[in-house]
């Protein structure tokens, strides 16, 4: 028959296997903390419970008090893994299982009975599950499948725990009858925490996966999407052609003389002003729209909207916020300024190629105006030329800021004379 010492013992075994299993995951991956902290917390419980396990061979100062103390700090190293691993800061409520059962343990009508201890125990016990649900519950952006699944393991062992308690205190066995129930309990948590662990590392793979998902569409120098990022993106925006907006705006950026500005000063300084504009660009695309950078010096937002105005005033805060921006590159200052294309299309006939492609002559078309300024093709202008030769002088040029003010510094001469 199975005994609360057998139960302690198999679970010393098995906790020390677990911590092993961490120490090797954190040795690996030494950049995420949380491994060690469940290692740690493996560790502590199996010592704390192979402290328990000896009573009779050691002091019971060492056996029961500080043992279960120990083994029930475990859960708090637990806690304190799960807040790490999602960034958040620790909080004192982590240490109150141990808490709970000094606190318990110091009052003689507690300290004097084997079945008062176990129902203490098992309530300090219920609280660290408890509070192991909410460390795994999901994070604001966070949808892990195994987290939920992890909260409502956590769960089901508060709930044993609870019900362990409420039973020695309503049918208040022998001790030795509560020595073979306990070991029961114990074989239980075992099992429960078994299944937490593998719960663990389905969530630790879910987020691996993650992160290299996140890795692979995003540009490295400038932390944005790159094309295979845009390219799905893109199609989530365009997939959503029965929702308001209606439009798809395409604005393809090209950073004026860029190759100019290599040679010059040096590529280390073109870096710069890539990841500056990125930046720049990136804080004025409205939530709901996507960009990055299609290569080299070029980059691209698909932004749903309701008219052409807003394209235009997009891309003008974005081309003048970006001109207004001192570059420096020594004590010199990097003059950097960027062309854009505009293209705007339906968002139930829009497709890749015809959009990007547009916004690709008009940005050609910028270009050819001089630079510095805006073209847009609306749908009207796109659905000409798309069985006609591409005719880089069309769109219309958007007046920058920097052209409104001289127009109106040249009325104010004129008017003066």
């Amino acid at each position: 028959m199975l005994n609360m010492t057998t139960g302690l013992i198999i679970w010393c075994s098995e906790a020390i296997t677990l911590a092993a299993v961490f120490l090797l995951a954190w040795w690996h991956d030494r950049r995420s903390p949380a491994y060690l902290m469940w290692a740690l917390g493996f560790i502590v419980n199996a010592i704390g419970f192979a402290l328990v396990a000896a009573r009779g061979f050691i002091p019971d100062i060492l056996s029961v008090e500080i043992g279960n103390a120990i083994a029930l700090l475990g859960e708090s190293a637990w806690i304190a893994g799960f807040r790490w691993l999602d960034k958040r800061k620790l909080e004192w409520s982590a240490l109150l299982p141990p808490v709970i059962w000094l606190v318990g343990v110091s009052l003689p009508w507690v300290n004097d009975s084997f079945v008062n201890r176990i129902i203490i125990h098992d309530l300090a016990g219920a609280v660290g599950a408890t509070l192991l649900a909410c460390a795994v519950r999901p994070a604001e952006g966070r949808r892990e499948q195994a987290r939920g699944q992890l909260g409502f393991v956590f769960m089901a062992l508060a709930c044993l725990c609870f019900v362990s308690s409420v039973g020695m205190a309503l049918f208040a066995p022998t001790q030795e009858e509560a020595l073979i129930y306990r070991g029961y309990v114990a074989l239980g948590d075992a099992l429960f925490i078994t299944v937490a662990v593998a719960l663990m590392g389905k969530l630790l793979m879910e987020r691996a996966e993650r992160r290299w998902r996140a890795i692979s569409i995003t540009d490295t120098l400038t932390g944005v999407l790159n094309r295979r990022g845009l390219q799905d993106s893109y199609a989530i925006l365009a997939g959503e052609g029965q929702r308001q907006p209606q439009k798809l705006a395409a604005l393809l950026f090209d950073l004026d003389h860029f190759k100019t500005i290599n040679d010059r000063y040096g590529h280390q300084t073109g870096d710069l002003v890539l990841i500056e504009f990125a930046r720049i660009a990136h804080q004025f695309v409205p939530r709901g729209g996507a960009f990055g950078r299609m290569g080299g010096e070029e980059f691209v937002a698909f932004v749903p909207i309701d008219d052409q105005a807003q394209a235009e005033a997009l891309a003008e805060t974005i081309r003048a916020d970006f001109c207004r921006v001192p570059l420096l590159a020594g004590r010199s200052l990097v003059p950097a300024t960027v062309s854009i294309g505009v293209a705007i299309m339906p968002r139930d006939t829009v497709s890749w190629d015809r959009l990007v492609s547009s916004a690709d002559r008009a940005l050609y078309a910028a270009k050819r105006a001089g630079r510095n300024c805006i073209i847009v093709f609306d749908e009207m202008e796109i659905a000409k030329t798309v069985d006609a030769p591409p005719d880089t002088d069309g769109g219309e040029l958007v007046p920058t800021l920097d052209d409104q003010i001289h127009a109106l510094r040249r009325m104010g001469k004129l008017a003066g004379m």
